[in-house]
Parts: C-alpha cells; sequence; structure tokens
C-alpha cells in the first residue's frame, strides 16, 4: 500500500459549472481552476444534491506548518474544520532521530505510523513502563495524562495523530521542558535532591521537537521497571489483521475488542477502483475521515431534503455527523485508502442494505415503489465494500 500516491486532475482542462441536464453556465473569472478541479462536485454539483450542509472537508495541505529542528507538524482542528468537534487530527514528521519530546496530554492520543519507523516510550500512573518500535501501518494509544516520547529511527517516519476532541491542538501540550523552563531552581533542587548547579543547562523554553541522534537497539534502551511493564500494550499491528474481503476492496477494523487499551474506534478501507464504501451511517458518534491514497467523492445525507457531495484525495481530511447517510466512491484509477475515525471504544454502523434486507418485504416495497428486482437483490450480510459491476459508473451522473 502506497499511503501517499494520489491521482492528479489534468491541468489543461478548464472546467465549467455546467451540468449535463443544461443548468448552469459558464464561469469566467476570476477563479482558482486549480481548485475547481480538485472539488468538481462542488463546482458541478449532481443534480440529488440540494439543501444546506456544513462544510464537511479541509485539506492539511491548507494548514499551517510548525517548522523544528527534528521536523514538522501540521493540524486540522474545530477552528480549521468547525464541525468537526470531536475529533482532531495532527500531521508529524520526525528525521532520524528527530524526537518529539516527553510530554502529555489532556486528552487521549490515537496514531498511525504513515512512513518509516519511530521508537514510542510511555509510562503509566502506576510507574509501569512501555517501550517499542513502529513502523507504517502500526497503531498506538496513549490515554490521557499518560507522558509519553516519540523518535524517529534510521529512515525517520511520518504520522497522523487524531486526539479525542475537536478543539484540541498540539500547541498546548505539556512538555517536560516547559515545565523545567517554568519552574524555581531551588523547587528543581529540592524535587529531585540534587544541587541547584545540576540545572543550570536546562531549557529556557519548551523544545517541543529536536534533533538528535538516531537510537541504538531497542534492548540497549530497555529500563528495567520493579512495578514491571503496563499489562496492555499501547501499540498494535494493524496490517498483522486479516481484513474483510469483499467483492470491491477491503477493511480492517480496529477498536477496544482487539486493541483493548483504546478508547477510539477506527476501520482502514481500502477501495478498489469502480468500488464503493456502501450506503450507511454510524449509530453511536461522528465520522473523522483521513484520507491516505488515491481519489474518492462522498454525498452525505443530512435529512429534511438536504445532501452535499465533496472530493477527497491524499492528505484530506473528512468529517460525517452522528447519523448522516453517506457513501464513498473511488472516482480514480487506483486504490482509494482512507481511515474512518470514532470517538468510541467500539466501531458500528448500520448498512442500508442489510436494513432492508432483514425487514419485512411488503413495508420496503410499499414504502420505496420498489418490485422483486430489488428486493430479491438484497443482501442479509453486511458488505462494507461494494462493486458497480454493470449497473453504475464510479462518476456517476452529472
Amino acid at each position: 500500500m502506497d499511503m501517499q500516491s494520489s491521482g492528479r486532475p489534468d491541468r489543461f482542462y478548464v472546467p465549467q459549472p455546467i451540468r449535463s441536464d443544461g443548468d448552469g453556465a459558464t464561469d469566467p473569472g476570476p477563479r482558482d481552476v486549480l481548485r475547481d478541479l480538485e472539488n468538481p462536485d462542488l463546482l458541478v454539483p449532481p443534480p440529488t444534491d440540494a439543501g444546506t450542509i456544513p462544510n464537511l472537508k479541509f485539506s492539511f495541505s491548507d494548514t499551517h506548518m510548525r517548522l523544528e529542528p527534528g521536523g514538522w507538524s501540521r493540524e486540522v482542528t474545530a477552528r480549521e474544520l468547525p464541525i468537526a468537534t470531536t475529533l482532531a487530527g495532527v500531521n508529524m514528521r520526525l528525521t532520524p532521530g528527530g524526537v518529539r519530546e516527553l510530554h502529555w496530554h489532556q486528552q487521549a492520543e490515537w496514531s498511525i505510523m504513515l512512513l518509516g519507523r519511530a521508537r514510542i516510550t510511555a509510562v503509566d500512573q502506576n510507574g509501569r513502563n512501555f517501550i517499542a518500535d513502529v513502523r507504517a501501518g502500526d497503531l498506538w494509544y496513549f490515554p490521557p495524562g499518560i507522558p509519553h516520547s516519540i523518535q524517529g529511527l534510521e529512515e525517520g517516519c511520518e504520522f497522523l495523530l487524531v486526539f479525542d476532541d475537536g478543539n484540541f491542538s498540539d500547541n498546548n501540550t505539556f512538555s517536560i521542558s516547559d515545565w523545567f523552563a517554568h519552574t524555581p531552581r531551588d523547587v528543581l533542587s529540592a524535587n529531585f535532591g540534587v544541587p541547584e548547579s545540576a540545572f543550570v543547562h536546562i531549557p529556557g523554553k519548551e523544545r517541543y521537537m529536536f534533533q538528535t541522534a538516531v537510537p541504538g537497539p531497542i534492548e540497549a534502551q530497555q529500563v528495567p521497571d520493579p512495578q514491571g511493564t503496563v499489562p496492555q500494550s499501547f501499540a498494535y499491528r494493524m496490517f498483522a489483521q486479516e481484513p474483510i474481503r469483499t467483492s470491491g476492496g477491503t477493511v480492517r477494523i480496529v477498536d477496544s475488542r482487539n486493541f483493548p487499551v483504546t478508547t477510539i474506534a477506527a476501520a482502514l478501507v481500502e477501495i478498489e477502483p469502480g468500488g464503493m464504501r456502501e450506503m450507511h451511517w454510524h449509530p453511536n458518534n461522528d465520522e473523522w475521515q483521513y484520507y491516505l491514497a488515491g481519489q474518492g467523492r462522498m454525498t452525505a445525507f443530512a435529512a429534511r431534503g438536504a445532501a452535499r457531495t465533496f472530493d477527497f484525495r491524499a492528505g484530506d481530511v473528512g468529517y460525517v455527523p452522528f447519523a448522516f447517510g453517506h457513501y464513498i466512491q473511488n472516482t480514480g484509477t487506483v486504490p482509494l485508502w482512507f481511515l474512518e475515525i470514532f470517538k468510541s471504544d467500539i466501531f458500528a454502523d448500520v448498512s442500508l442494505n442489510q436494513w432492508m434486507a432483514l425487514t419485512p418485504r411488503e413495508m420496503v416495497a410499499d414504502t420505496l415503489h420498489v418490485g422483486p428486482e430489488l428486493m430479491n437483490a438484497l443482501n442479509k450480510k453486511k458488505q462494507p465494500v461494494v462493486k458497480y459491476g454493470s449497473y453504475g459508473g464510479a462518476k456517476g451522473k452529472r
């Protein structure tokens, strides 16, 4: 899986806001044609779109980069995407040896490694320690208040951090260097039982991220702990998990049932060209999405006759409010990979197809005015990703 590949729009084509039914007119400008190419379903909405729905998309490419010795970070929070109140995301890169310093948060931290490898450490409230090397596709989770660190290994790394508060900012982290810098030296001396001279060279402000040497083998950094190690691992190898395979792609679901420590549930979805994440909704919480590779589109149904379609590509964040019906289509020529993430310890979704199949036939047929052709095709078993076959096209009809 290439987590950073994505389709590229044709830069020589100038789209116009005219639908195939004749609605619309040309837009002579001023305009940002590159933006229009990236958002064809906002420029030319499907005729089924209607009503007013908040913006459900924001790109990490539109965020501010925090550049530091040892790497960079950027974030998408409720300030950038106001509808996203349940979760916030931070995209971070560490150089070989680059360190995200010893710190902790008021929020839970869930993460997936996108590229490279890193060493993570933590100590829980009972003094039990944890150390692990994580690679592409691995997850980690640190509960609120648990101190931890992250350091890039030989090839460096890039990862996505997700926090269970939409208003979170990584700039509000509790950092060990920041605390030391704002504590009188006589207090530090008394706390650690050493003379004040031991603190002459401590940083004068938060370090946040810094460059140092690549650490040696993990065995050399293990610290014997009289309390023992944490009873539940803070890391999980998602790619070691056998995926759910369907006609249109694959799904890997990770929640507290297979990663017991986590309070954040996630699904890694792969949609093959010509495939679609089936029409569904989530009965327990809002959905925060991160697009890893490829390109796709999603229509969100908000009731009261309102629906809107958004286009996504690698690096975009999507959001679906609680119980909104939606689907995600692969509109490109390579597999579409994305994450569905929830502020919940259990992943849950309701399949439109399965619901209809398990409801009395007369009720469904009378409500929708449909006959045996549809009723006999309904599936009592959930199919998270479906294929179009000969009954549709990935780009739909404008």
